[in-house]
């Protein structure tokens, strides 16, 4: 994974999110401690999913919460105000919620259909991002079944970006297939 992680990094990826959520603590803190040396050396962030105790402890940037995660808030003030916190959102007023409670920015998908998103049910659409981006103050990243040939799309429904998982780790090339997201993405 590190090698993937690094290939996406030599194509532009600016964030990392580091979400391995069947790893013991101990492994889960080495793989971290890796991941971030990695994207410090791109200049990258790096977060890291549900574990504010990691994400403190290799000096991360942000964590991200999903639906069973501690509340923002308790992050918030577990982390001293030194993370940066995202949260996983499935509809609007799961993402009105999350800015009401303090997160930085959330993640609203699937947009599109995806394997990886098939327990969050059926695909939110465009529209719904669209809604979503006009009515929070917070950035708004689409995911989700999110390809080459959507990002435009994405964009143009007022998404600050998206977060993307198998467009890029399952790429043939995965520096070049980066690149070209980060162009349409800039």
């Amino acid at each position: 994974m590190l090698e993937a992680v690094e290939k996406a990094l030599n194509g532009g990826v600016k964030a990392v999110q580091l979400r391995e959520k069947d790893l013991g603590i101990r492994e889960l803190l080495a793989l971290a401690y890796s991941m971030r040396a990695l994207t410090a050396r791109h200049g990258a962030r790096l977060f890291i999913n549900d574990r504010v105790d990691i994400a403190l402890s290799v000096d991360a940037d942000g964590v991200h919460l999903g639906r069973t995660s501690m509340p923002v808030q308790a992050a918030r003030k577990a982390s001293g105000e030194r993370l940066m916190i995202g949260v996983s959102t499935h509809s609007l007023r799961e993402a009105k919620q999350a800015e009401e409670d303090g997160a930085d920015f959330v993640t609203l998908g699937p947009v599109y259909e995806t394997p990886s998103k098939i327990q969050y049910g059926k695909p939110i659409g465009i529209e719904l991002l669209n809604e979503a981006a006009k009515n929070c103050m917070i950035p708004v990243f689409g995911i989700g079944g999110i390809t080459i040939g959507r990002v435009e799309e994405v964009l143009e429904q007022g998404a600050y970006g998206a977060a993307l998982i198998s467009a890029i780790l399952t790429a043939e090339d995965i520096k070049k297939t980066t690149e070209k997201f980060m162009r349409k993405l800039s």
